[in-house]
């Protein structure tokens, strides 16, 4: 039997209260963000270890995204961006990956539950099959 090497890793439903916003209301109230993370990675190690210290741990990859989430933006884009950089500098071992930030009811003048941003790295328009299925 042979097996794929290659895993997903996945962060779903990250939830932050967040001051990112072009709007006054925005940055001094704040609103609900979710953030959802999934990447491709080399799990052999691991899956053959069992061991911690061979794989990447979930909660350094939550912090990373904690501490841009942290940080008030006007835009979600500039969030997205540096939560890309800041994994992608920390966490080589994954060949590719996937941040969504979704803002609850964003203030676009009428009923909106969400908006989006979605960024991917590397951001080649080939990279991967497995990030191109939906959420």
């Amino acid at each position: 039997m042979r097996i794929s090497d290659v895993g997903i890793m996945e962060l779903s439903g990250l939830e932050f209260h967040a001051y990112h916003g072009c709007f006054e209301k925005e940055r001094a109230e704040g609103n609900l963000f979710v953030v959802d993370f999934r990447a491709e990675y080399h799990f052999k190690t691991a899956a053959k270890s069992d061991r911690l210290d061979d794989t990447v741990d979930y909660a350094d990859v939550y912090k990373v995204i904690r501490e841009e989430m942290d940080k008030p933006s006007n835009l979600m884009e500039n969030v997205a961006w540096r939560i890309v950089k800041g994994i992608a500098a920390r966490f080589p071992e994954f060949i590719r990956f996937q941040i969504r930030i979704s803002k609850s009811n964003p203030p676009v003048g009428g009923a909106c539950q969400w908006s989006r941003v979605t960024v991917s790295y590397p951001h080649e328009p080939k990279a991967g099959k497995i990030l191109d299925r939906k959420w």
